[in-house]
C-alpha cells in the first residue's frame, strides 16, 4: 500500500495532490482548483459521492481519477496534453466533497461543431443557470482539437458493440477468482486486494468517462435529429424509454420478486408486518420463510455491492446492512401488479417499436437512417455507460470487504473501533497497521471532522476557489421558499408522461417514509441505490441532475414520468402535498396542500 500511495503521489504532471486542509474545522481533505478549468460543480458528482468522502479510499483511488481521466481526454483528440497536465484531474476534492470540472466539459463543447455551452451544463450538470458563466480562455478553439474530436465521433457513431466492456469484464472475473478467502487471508493479502484493484479500477474508469462523453454525444444528437426531421426534438424522450439493458435498473427486478414472494406468502407478511428492526434475524431462524431467505441470498450475491453512496467503500451497502435491501422489499410487497417492472418495460418497448415504424413511414429512407444511426448511438452508450459503472462498483465491493476485514481486526488488537480504518491515508495505512492505538488522537479528530462537514451543505458550484467553509449553510437551517397552490416548479424533461399523487419527500433511500404505491418520489438527488423506490411510485422528481443523470435513466426504463433539475423541489415541495408531474414540458404543478 505505501508503494501504492508513492506512486499515486509521484506523478509531477501538475496534478494537485490530495492534502490534508484545515478548514477551521480541523483538517481534512483537499485539492487545489485547476487555474486554466476553474469551475466546478457537484452536479453529477453527488449522486457518485453524496457524502463526504474518506480519507482511505480517496487517496487509495487517487489514481483512478488522475490516470484515466488523462486518458479519457487525451482519447478524445479535444483536448491536447499540454491541457490535460494544467488540469487537476476531471475532478477534484473541496471541503471534503467530491466536485466535477465544468470547465473542461464546455471548453469541449466549444470545440464540438454544432454543440453549445448551454447544451453541455444540461447534459451534465442540469441545472444552466446555477453554474457561474462560462469565461472565455484564448485558447478554447483550437482547429486541430476540433479536428481529432470529429475524427473521433465518428469512429463513436459507427461503433454498433462495445466489446472493451466484455473484455473487461473478464478480466475483472479471473482477479475475482483469484482473491483468497478473507476469513482466512493474512493481512498483507487483504491489503494485496486494495493494491490489485487500482489497474482495473483504472482501466474501466477511464473507459466509463470516455462512454459517458460518447451517451452524451449520442443523446444530443438524436434530439437534434428530432428536432430538424420531425419538428420535435421530445420525441428522443419517448425513443430513450423502455431501452433495455440498463443494469443499474435490474436489481428492481430482482426486488419485485422479492416483494411478490412476501405479499403472496401471510406468514412471510407478517415477519414484515412486526417491524423492519431485526426482521434479517427473525427470518433466519423462521422455517417459513426459508425460500425466501434462500432468494434473498442469492439476490445479494449478484447484488449485494449496491446501495446508498455505494462508489465509497467505507460506506454500508445492501451486502453489508441487510436492513437497506429488506426496507426496499417491504416496499415493494406493497405495490400492486401495474407496477411490475418487467411488465413496464414490455409498454414501453412496445411502444417504442410502434413509434419507429410510424417515424420510418414518415421519413425517407436516408433521413430515417439518420435518426436511427443517433438512436443507436444513444442507446448503446447509454446502456455501457451503466454497465462500466456497475464493474467499478463491484471492484470496490470486493476492496470494501477485504478492508472491513482488516479494520475489524485491526480494532480486536487494539481495542479500537472497526471503522477507524477509514480515517488513515493510503500513506499511513502500514504505520496504522503496525500501532493502530499510536493513531487513536488523529482517527478521532478526523472523525468529528468529517461529522462537522457533514452537516453542512456544500456550495452546488465555484469558480476559482471553493467558498470558505465558514460561508456553507447548515443543512439543518437550508429552508425552502414558501409555496402556494398553483405553483408551478420547473425543470428539465426527463421521461414522458403526466402523474398525479401525494408527493414523499425521501432525502435517505434507506428511511422512505410513507413512500407508497401511488406516490410522487421527490428528492434532492438519486444514485442506483434509489432505483427500486422508483417501482412503487407513480412519478419522480429531483433537485438536480441533467439528461444523462441515473434517475432519467432509470425513469425511462420504468416509464415513470420525470422531471429532474427541479431547483429546491425536496425543501419547498411538503411532503404528502398533491403535485401533478408533467415529464415532458419539465414542470411540477402543487395542486393541494397535505390533507387537502
Amino acid at each position: 500500500m505505501a508503494a501504492m500511495a508513492t506512486k499515486v503521489g509521484a506523478d509531477s504532471r501538475a496534478v494537485a495532490p490530495l492534502e490534508l486542509v484545515d478548514f477551521g474545522l480541523g483538517p481534512y481533505l483537499n485539492q487545489v482548483p485547476s487555474p486554466r478549468f476553474p469551475v466546478y460543480t457537484r452536479g453529477n458528482a453527488g449522486e457518485v459521492y453524496p457524502e463526504v468522502v474518506f480519507p482511505l479510499s480517496m487517496t487509495m483511488f487517487t489514481e483512478m481519477g488522475t490516470e484515466a481521466g488523462r486518458e479519457a481526454a487525451l482519447r478524445s483528440g479535444l483536448i491536447t496534453g499540454k491541457e490535460v497536465d494544467e488540469l487537476t484531474a476531471g475532478g477534484g476534492i473541496f471541503g471534503g466533497y467530491m466536485y466535477l470540472n465544468l470547465s473542461l466539459a464546455r471548453v469541449i463543447a466549444v470545440r464540438t461543431p454544432g454543440a453549445s455551452v448551454a447544451e453541455i451544463d444540461a447534459t451534465y450538470l442540469g441545472s444552466e443557470d446555477v453554474a457561474p458563466p462560462h469565461v472565455s480562455h484564448p485558447s478554447d478553439r483550437n482547429l486541430w482539437a476540433t479536428l481529432r474530436g470529429i475524427r473521433y465521433a465518428l469512429r463513436l457513431i459507427g461503433a454498433r458493440s462495445l466489446p472493451v466492456l466484455d473484455h473487461q469484464r473478464a478480466a475483472v472475473e479471473a482477479w475475482r477468482q483469484a482473491l483468497p478467502d478473507l476469513t482466512t487471508a493474512t493481512d498483507d493479502e487483504l491489503v494485496a486486494v486494495l493494491d490489485g484493484a487500482v489497474p482495473h479500477l483504472v482501466a474501466i474508469y477511464a473507459e466509463h468517462l470516455a462512454i459517458s462523453g460518447a451517451a452524451g454525444l449520442g443523446v444530443n444528437l438524436l434530439r437534434r435529429s428530432c428536432e430538424a426531421l420531425l419538428g420535435d426534438g421530445s420525441v428522443a424522450l419517448e425513443l430513450l424509454s423502455g431501452i433495455g439493458g440498463v443494469s443499474s435498473a435490474e436489481p428492481s427486478h430482482a426486488l419485485w420478486d422479492l416483494g411478490r414472494m412476501v405479499a403472496a406468502d401471510p406468514a412471510l407478511g407478517a415477519a414484515f408486518d412486526a417491524g423492519l428492526d431485526g426482521l434479517a434475524d427473525r427470518l433466519a431462524v423462521d422455517p417459513a420463510a426459508e425460500a425466501f431467505c434462500a432468494a434473498f441470498e442469492e439476490f445479494l450475491k449478484r447484488h449485494g455491492c449496491r446501495g446508498p453512496n455505494e462508489w465509497e467503500m467505507a460506506c454500508e451497502v445492501w451486502g453489508t446492512d441487510l436492513s437497506l435491501p429488506l426496507t426496499l422489499v417491504d416496499r415493494m410487497r406493497q405495490a400492486d401488479d401495474d407496477h411490475d417492472p418487467r411488465k413496464r418495460a414490455a409498454q414501453l418497448s412496445d411502444r417504442r417499436r410502434e413509434l419507429l415504424v410510424d417515424i420510418r413511414g414518415r421519413l425517407r429512407r436516408g433521413k430515417s437512417r439518420r435518426l436511427e444511426r443517433d438512436l443507436r448511438c444513444a442507446v448503446l452508450y447509454s446502456r455501457g455507460r451503466e454497465e462500466a459503472k456497475t464493474l467499478l462498483v463491484e471492484i470496490i465491493h470486493d476492496c470494501r470487504l477485504a478492508a472491513r476485514e482488516l479494520g475489524r481486526r485491526l480494532a480486536e488488537r487494539s481495542g479500537g473501533r472497526p471503522d477507524d480504518l477509514w480515517f488513515v491515508t493510503a500513506e499511513e495505512l502500514d504505520d496504522f497497521r503496525d500501532d493502530p492505538a499510536a493513531f487513536t488522537d488523529l482517527v478521532d479528530s478526523r472523525r468529528a471532522t468529517r461529522d462537522a462537514l457533514a452537516e453542512l451543505e456544500p456550495p452546488f458550484t465555484f469558480s476559482g476557489e471553493v467558498p470558505p467553509v465558514s460561508t456553507w449553510a447548515r443543512r439543518s437551517d437550508v429552508q425552502g421558499s414558501d409555496i402556494a397552490v398553483g405553483t408551478v416548479l420547473s425543470g428539465i424533461p426527463g421521461c414522458s408522461g403526466i402523474a398525479r399523487g401525494r408527493a414523499r419527500v425521501v432525502t435517505d433511500p434507506s428511511d422512505p417514509g410513507d413512500l407508497g404505491p401511488g406516490d410522487v418520489l421527490v428528492a434532492p438527488l438519486t444514485d442506483p441505490a434509489w432505483t427500486p423506490l422508483f417501482v412503487p411510485a407513480d412519478a419522480v422528481v429531483v433537485d438536480v441532475g441533467g439528461q444523462l443523470s441515473h434517475a432519467v435513466i432509470v425513469s425511462r426504463e420504468l416509464g415513470l414520468p420525470c422531471v429532474v433539475s427541479a431547483t429546491g423541489a425536496s425543501r419547498t415541495i411538503p411532503d404528502g402535498s398533491l403535485i401533478e408531474v408533467d415529464g415532458m414540458a419539465g414542470t411540477v404543478t402543487i395542486v393541494a396542500m397535505p390533507g387537502g
